[in-house]
């Protein structure tokens, strides 16, 4: 493990000390990227966990936007085991935790009863990456995946690289990986961004303006799993094609937000062209001025309102109470092993699995 680029101050007050432990016989440690413009980001190789994003707001003052944690013990034990962590090998749901590949079934474990969730409880979120900072603004993860671990199929070689932007203030994730055996991948970071920055207790994000880049989306049923439709966004509170609220509509009596208890769904992503990296969404918080900009290759993004935040501690006493953090989860539809009409999520021996998502700050013009 190479961390030679880390230094003892930065502007999240995180304290490195605080990030060493042995887990599973691997080194967990903090890495601290800066860019020029000055923005840092901070990260753990504990299931590659983000743990700050701090950018300007309109005055200049700096903030964390992500909901992290400043031990690596509170993100071991967090109350929410993915806060901003990397997902996989199958990011969202599977039902009842089985899919067949190639005639043969596979049992995963059921974590989100009666479903399996974000590659079950002891997915890449939980795992000690090796991890390699080759620059001030970038580190490399890596981490092979065993043929069955947690019931999934195939020897998986994951790299992963984190870096920043030197034009703008923009986090860059890349990933690839691949298999010696026929296996579905889904990977994607479940980082929950509050454009207010995290405080005691941080804001709500309903009066977060959203717009996403998607004519239809995923309808779940009672259990988060998709009906099997790809319905129009056109005439609900689903339509994030022009700026609305989070708060605006989230509370209404259409089945869908009763179902995911507010904004839990995946949407289509309108592309040019299968695989290009296009803009997914947008988000702006007008009393701070910060916007994001997410731009990603996959085919959709879940929006996630953090409805099932608990109000637990995070970093320098910051409190997470329900719907304080926001999520754009770039990835393919959830169960899509079962649903041979979704695009596919198999990867196969001689393939490279590839995504490119990019989360970029700015002020408010």
């Amino acid at each position: 493990m190479n961390n030679t680029f880390s230094p003892k101050e930065n502007l999240s007050g995180l304290n490195r000390d605080n990030f060493q432990k042995e887990v599973n016989n691997k080194k967990t440690d903090l890495f601290i990227l800066k860019n020029p413009k000055g923005m840092e980001v901070a990260v753990t190789n504990y299931g590659c966990a983000i743990l700050s994003i701090m950018v300007p707001d309109k005055y200049g003052k700096y903030a964390n936007v992500v909901l992290g944690h400043d031990s690596i013990d509170h993100v071991i034990n967090s109350p929410e085991p993915f806060l901003n962590t990397v997902i996989g090998r199958y990011g969202n749901r599977i039902a009842k935790g089985k899919f067949t590949l190639y005639g043969e079934e596979h049992t995963l474990a059921t974590n989100n009863v009666p479903n399996s969730l974000h590659g079950g409880p002891t997915g890449f979120h939980a795992r000690v990456w090796d991890a390699d900072q080759t620059d001030e603004s970038t580190v490399v993860f890596t981490y092979r995946s065993a043929d069955g671990e947690e019931g999934f199929p195939g020897n998986l070689d994951v790299e992963m690289t984190y870096s920043l932007d030197d034009e703008d203030n923009a986090l860059i994730i890349e990933y690839r990986a691949t298999t010696d055996k026929a296996t579905v991948i889904n990977l994607t970071n479940h980082a929950f961004f509050n454009l207010a920055g995290i405080s005691a207790p941080t804001s709500s994000i309903e009066n977060h303006e959203v717009t996403i880049n998607a004519d239809f989306y995923v309808p779940i049923d009672d259990v988060s799993i998709p009906t099997g439709e790809i319905l129009k966004v056109a005439d609900t509170p689903m339509d994030f094609r022009t700026p609305h609220t989070i708060g605006e509509r989230i509370n209404d009596s259409f089945q869908q937000l009763i179902y995911g208890s507010g904004y839990d769904h995946c949407y289509v992503l309108k592309k040019t062209e299968t695989g290009e990296l296009e803009l997914a969404a947008t988000c702006t918080d007008k009393e701070s001025g910060r916007t994001l900009e997410v731009s990603t290759t996959e085919t959709g993004v879940q929006l996630y309102t953090g409805n099932w935040l608990s109000g637990f501690e995070g970093a320098h006493g910051a409190i997470f109470p329900a719907r304080s953090g926001l999520c754009f989860e770039a990835q393919c539809f959830p169960d899509t092993p079962n649903e041979a009409h979704f695009p596919s999520s198999v990867l196969i021996p001689g393939d490279e699995y590839q995504q490119i998502t990019v989360y970029r700050f700015d002020i408010e013009s």
